[in-house]
């Protein structure tokens, strides 16, 4: 039987984090070359520390719609400025922006590529993950979700001109205390968040933040025994790649559940929705929350495995947890009865050759709204009849 009293914690780190700086830009790219050829393959990486970011990877897109490595370096520059670096060490005016983006490997193309006697295949071989659960009304675990919600709300708050004193560097960490597994309080706050005032010490920085944390979490759900720890190293004034350097693909737990599920292992930034690390992820949480908001599991993990090459999932797995209110059997019939899970039918019905990707590398690929133009498509409730008819 699970566990029903027990500490559960995740973290978020906020746009100004140095990887998350990293992805945000991979993902730019990622759009631009979407927004010019829907079909395009794209796997970029960035890289940056000190006034200096380097953009690397491979894309095959016809010549006519390559962008140019100084259009590249100026979306990243664009990208680096919206998220609010005027630093010393680290400008958007000023850092060194270079680019060594390349063409695909035609060995790989040949492998992935739609044929007269194949389909599709998928971009890479690997097992994807996705997971939803009744914590919250998003169907995603609580502890991620309130952590994420901390820094979206402390960032929107800088980015109108509310708290001048943050600066775009943060992170945070939410410890729940579960009974009866369910979340019923914060046991433990943690945030830290870089800030312009080199005299600020960490009573000062919980007088600006808390607001955003009581905003952020249930009523009633901060109580007088919460735990909190507040810039607790001190002084953080030198953030973001001048105080650590960044790399695309390292928060792939923030970007997703938080711990509470597995993770397959790859990356979702700068990757086009070829590839499955990222198309087939999100049809995994597409799934899950679908199965969860039909009331068919109260926690429901999804896990696909794929080939490269090939473009039916070697394997659809159903976890419930005990949580079942049918078999797990019986769902991945119906999933499998019902849902496309190869590569081109994922992107058909997310419709997910769009440019849609950078907003997504922050504050979570899941537990957000579906948005008119396409963005966040996976979070629909499209599926809950057709699994529930299937049965």
């Amino acid at each position: 039987m699970a566990r029903q009293n027990y500490l559960f914690t995740s973290e978020s780190v906020s746009e100004g984090h140095p990887d998350k700086v990293c992805d945000q830009i991979s993902d730019t790219i990622v759009d631009l070359i979407l927004a010019r050829q829907a079909e395009a393959r794209i796997a970029v990486e960035t890289a940056a520390t000190t006034n200096r970011v380097v953009l690397m990877g491979e894309i095959n897109v016809a010549r006519e719609n390559l962008p140019t490595p100084a259009e590249m370096c100026d979306a990243a520059r664009a990208t680096i400025r919206d998220i609010g670096y005027e630093q010393d060490g680290f400008h958007h005016a000023t850092c060194e922006i270079e680019c060594f983006i390349h063409e695909q490997s035609s060995d790989i193309a040949q492998g992935v590529d739609a044929a007269e006697n194949k389909d599709e295949g998928a971009g890479d071989q690997g097992i994807m993950f996705g997971y939803a659960c009744t914590e919250t009304p998003e169907l995603m675990p609580a502890p991620i979700l309130f952590s994420h919600r901390i820094l979206q709300l402390m960032a929107e708050a800088r980015h109108a001109g509310r708290e001048p004193l943050l600066a775009p560097d943060a992170k945070s960490q939410v410890t729940v205390e579960y009974r009866g597994g369910k979340p019923v309080r914060a046991h433990t706050i943690v945030v830290s968040t870089q800030h312009t005032d080199p005299n600020m010490e960490s009573g000062d920085v919980r007088q600006v933040i808390e607001p955003y944390v009581l905003q952020a979490l249930p009523q009633g759900f901060i109580d007088a025994n919460t735990i909190w720890h507040v810039n607790p190293t001190g002084r953080f004034v030198i953030g973001g790649p001048d105080g650590d350097a960044g790399l695309t693909g390292r928060k792939i737990i923030v970007d997703t559940y938080g711990g509470a599920a597995p993770h397959g292992g790859g990356a979702f930034s700068g990757k086009d929705p070829t590839k499955v690390d990222r198309s087939a992820a999100y049809a995994a949480r597409h799934v899950a929350k679908n199965v969860v908001a039909a009331g068919l599991a109260e926690r429901c993990c999804l896990q696909l495995a794929y080939a490269i090459g090939v473009a039916e999932p070697l394997s659809v797995y159903v976890d419930t947890y005990g949580t079942e209110t049918v078999s797990p059997e019986c769902i991945e019939k119906a999933i499998r009865d019902t849902v496309s899970l190869t590569p081109r039918g994922i992107r058909t019905r997310l419709e997910l050759n769009r440019p849609i990707y950078r907003r997504t590398a922050a504050y979570g690929h899941f537990g957000r709204a579906p948005e008119a133009d396409g963005g966040f498509s996976w979070e629909a409730l499209d599926l809950v009849e057709t699994l529930k008819a299937a049965l």
